[in-house]
């Protein structure tokens, strides 16, 4: 599937089909990995030329919103189908290949009515994507927090020993608590591990002699419990400080560490449920987008084909896909099919405007906008 489509109308000499006969010769002459193909529009409403033109200076600007909005949905795709561990399908609108609807598209005559005004049908894709991107403003920003508070409670289970949430790594046996003894939690740097030994039982009075354990040690610290009076605690502690052994606050709760992990499991199932939820409804909402965004190009392709040839519209409309090495070829094959038509017109001054009217960086005697699928 190619990435990046050119979108392109020549001027109807004499007839459609037999114009379409000699671009198809010269592209399979010429540049035979060019991928071609009609782009079929339909007869839409032309209005005044005042409007036109109005509708012209916004339309660039149009496109690029729809197709920002187009690319956030398919990284967004593209991030969950990751964090899910899902294989990456090929993307699908109304269940055909995105490339597919492109290259086969047809105009849904129900949903935008030929005989609609061409800015209402613009400003009715305008909104409709609008209302897409904010929908899902929303929806991302409800899983982004369950995954930020997540990230926070695994900082807490998988940063240091300085910083971790300490329950998972104590047990009941290792705590003693009675009417005047406490154990203490100590966080000490894994150098000075010696240093601690020979040291704790004197860096207080009424300290219980041998009754340091390490519990757990991880790349930087070793943690220590360490039992004593209650009432020397504080002073202990400022000893301890001292030599660079940090105190951690810990009360064990049994109630509180099943209520994390009970908290924790009910974060994970919703992440899970948001996640799902999401890609779906992202699936479907790239699906809407894309074919919003077709029949937009097809607007445009007629609006500024009526402006640059003329009336009645009278133009062969067609999606490219050249390589990168053939796109200087394709691109002098579309000028030679456009003969002297308007020649003057698309190289005059005055009417850069107009000759511009695709958003490209050169102007071209032909119509051409570029489309960036990825």
């Amino acid at each position: 599937m190619a990435t990046r489509y050119w979108i392109v109308s020549l001027p109807v000499q004499s007839s459609a089909s037999s114009l379409w006969s000699r671009l198809q010769e010269s592209i399979s002459k010429r540049s035979f990995d060019t991928l071609l193909y009609r782009f079929n529009t339909p007869d839409l409403r032309v209005g005044t030329l005042d409007s036109l033109l109005a509708l012209s200076d916004d339309l660039a600007k149009s496109n690029a919103f729809i197709e920002g909005v187009s690319h956030k949905i398919r990284r967004q795709i593209e991030d969950l189908e990751r964090a899910s561990g899902v294989e990456g399908g090929a993307l699908t609108v109304d269940g055909v290949p995105v490339d597919s609807y492109l290259t086969r598209f047809v105009w849904d005559e129900a949903k935008y009515p030929t005989m609609s005004p061409l800015r209402e049908i613009v400003d009715s894709i305008h909104v409709l994507v609008a209302k897409i991107e904010d929908d899902m403003k929303v929806r991302a920003a409800e899983y982004n927090n369950i995954r930020s508070q997540l990230n926070i409670i695994n900082r807490k289970q998988s940063g240091s020993l300085a910083v971790r949430d300490l329950s998972n790594l104590v047990k009941p046996e290792d705590i003693i608590t009675s009417e005047h003894l406490v154990t203490l939690l100590a966080v000490v740097p894994k150098y000075s591990q010696k240093d601690w030994l020979s040291s704790y039982e004197t860096l207080t009075t009424y300290v219980v002699p041998r009754s340091t354990k390490k519990l757990h040690e991880d790349n930087e610290y070793a943690l220590y419990t360490v039992t004593l009076f209650g009432r020397v605690a504080d002073n202990f502690k400022t000893s301890a400080r001292e030599r660079g052994f940090q105190i951690r606050e810990f009360e064990y709760s049994p109630e509180a560490q099943e209520s994390r992990k009970q908290e924790l499991e009910k974060l994970l199932q919703d992440q899970e449920n948001i996640r799902s939820s999401l890609l779906q409804w992202c699936y479907a909402s790239y699906g809407e987008v894309f074919s919003s965004w077709m029949h937009f190009c097809a607007v445009r392709v007629f609006a500024e084909s009526i402006l640059r040839y003329g009336l009645p519209p009278s133009f062969l409309a067609a999606v490219l896909a050249p390589s990168a090495k053939g796109e200087k070829k394709v691109r002098s094959i579309l000028e030679e099919l456009c003969g002297n038509v308007n020649s003057t017109f698309w190289k005059s001054e005055d009417e850069v405007g107009l000759a511009g009217l695709g958003g490209e960086a050169e102007a071209y005697p032909y119509v051409s906008f570029t489309i960036n699928i990825v």
